[in-house]
């Protein structure tokens, strides 16, 4: 069974969204990967300091076939600096996996997909 670990921003640390409802749509896409037979975990961090050693920690865990970098990394001008930074760490503490990007919180298993 693949393993894929999904790397994104906790929505409930971004004042003014709706964490609940964006929690239960990532809480949603991950048991999804179930239905593919695919072996996933997801780890949420904030956009700062805190978020280094979560994610080591979390790449570190096992060895990953795919690391999907969520969109709320990737696509906000201000943490292109954390993007930067968090391709470096897939780089380095996960240097076999495949890194993937998703579109949204709804598509983080076609984006394991094309890579598994």
């Amino acid at each position: 069974m693949p393993h894929v670990l999904v790397i994104g921003i906790d929505p409930h640390a971004v004042p003014g969204m709706d964490g609940d409802a964006l929690r239960a749509l990532l809480d949603a896409e991950l048991s999804r990967f179930g239905e593919h037979s695919i072996d996933a975990s997801m780890t949420l961090v904030a956009p700062d300091a805190s978020a280094e050693p979560v994610m080591v920690a979390a790449l570190t865990e096992r060895d990953w076939d795919v690391v999907v970098i969520g969109g709320g990394i990737r696509k906000t001008e201000p943490l292109l600096a954390l993007f930067e930074h968090t391709v470096n760490l897939v780089r380095r503490h996960a240097p076999k996996a495949a890194i993937a990007f998703n579109t949204s919180g709804g598509d983080s298993v076609e984006a394991a997909q094309r890579w598994l």
